[in-house]
């Protein structure tokens, strides 16, 4: 048995080395909002979307695209940098999936909807496109992508798994859960992740990203609806600390999750993407990144602190967006700008913010 890991590991590493120096076959995605491609909007958007309104998608595609962002997502950002296509949504019929696809979808959670029953909370998840479901359409692309050679194929591809969690702890939250609550299902949603993992590996995944969660107490979403009058409850950068210790809380789980999985699959390359760090990183430093506004959303309606109000988000009528995008970290105060993804798949590729980097 030792000596058929050491085998599979050293025909790993021979691996790793050959696909650093070329091209990726494709790019697989899985996750929610941060890397929908248009899923969502496939057969028409939902009653009330205003991510398919503008200005949404204006700074790079002239139109908005279903992505959540004034242009490209991370995942669109590491397509370029392999020389492959942006990836087209999964559920869109007569697309070429040969060099990656793309099963995330807005409002996707790791768990399924018995997960949220149980808790009392299923009315606030809104799709059904959790983690396993993802995976499942997956699945059912297999054939148009990869043949009888799927085990060869999917080796030399690269697989984004999330983030996954963000909406998971959101519908707890929203659902009328503390944050502290909600941290105490942290451990099973990151077991759910892991299973995802597994599955991957399975298929035939060798080379898997695994990002965080974001500090979403720096969001201007969280900070316009659960900001308070107490100064404690805050950072010394303005951001609220117990949502943030919930990210952290995950995080820190689903680092050791990934550290037991490389241990079991040593063949494989996961790689842990550090979100947070990044991302927290450019509000307390936003000019280190270009960024003259950290806390407040580049398009909103303009009121209160943050440039967030429910009732007049981007994209509804009287929002706008800043002048220069580009120099904002919160695009609508619940996804980021293309200027801040960009950034965050540099770290990606080449660290310091995945461990290992995808590209070593």
């Amino acid at each position: 048995m030792a000596a058929r890991v050491l085998v599979a590991f050293a025909v790993a590493s021979a691996m790793f080395v050959a696909v650093s120096g070329q091209k990726f076959n494709a790019i697989f995605s899985f996750g929610d909002s941060m890397s929908d491609t248009g899923n969502l909007c496939v057969n028409g958007p939902p009653a009330g979307l205003t991510l398919t309104q503008p200005p949404y998608g204006e700074t790079f595609f002239g139109r908005a695209t279903c992505r959540c962002s004034d242009g490209r997502l991370v995942v669109d950002f590491l397509a370029e940098k392999f020389g492959l296509p942006l990836l087209p949504p999964s559920k869109r019929g007569g697309s070429d999936f040969r060099r990656g696809a793309n099963m995330a979808i807005i409002g996707a959670t790791t768990m399924d909807s018995g997960f949220f029953q149980s808790l009392g909370i299923g009315d606030k998840i809104w799709n059904n496109g959790p983690l396993n479901t993802q995976i499942q359409w997956f699945q059912q692309l297999m054939p148009s992508i990869c043949g009888s050679s799927c085990k060869t194929y999917l080796s030399k591809s690269l697989f984004v798994l999330g983030e996954f969690g963000g909406n998971d702890y959101n519908a707890q939250l929203f659902g009328g859960y503390t944050p502290e609550q909600a941290a105490g299902q942290s451990g099973t949603i990151v077991d759910g992740i892991g299973k995802g993992v597994e599955q991957l590996i399975g298929l035939g995944a060798m080379y898997v990203v695994v990002p965080g969660v974001l500090p979403v107490g720096c969001f201007p979403i969280y900070l316009t609806l659960y900001g308070t009058s107490n100064a404690g409850d805050y950072d010394q950068y303005g951001c609220l600390t117990r949502f943030n210790t919930l990210s952290s809380r995950h995080n820190s789980l689903l680092q050791a999750k990934v550290s037991s999985l490389q241990s079991k699959y040593p063949w494989a390359r996961i790689m842990y993407a550090d979100f947070y760090s990044h991302v927290y990183d450019m509000v307390k430093s936003p000019s280190n990144y270009g960024f003259s506004t950290n806390l407040r959303a580049c398009c909103g309606a303009g009121g209160g602190k943050y440039n967030y109000q429910n009732g007049a988000r981007c994209g509804m009528s009287g929002a706008y967006a800043c002048s220069n995008p580009s120099s904002s970290l919160s695009w609508d105060g619940i996804h980021l700008t293309e200027a801040a993804y960009k950034q965050i798949a540099d770290g990606w590729v080449n660290g310091p913010y995945c461990h290992p980097p995808i590209m070593s």
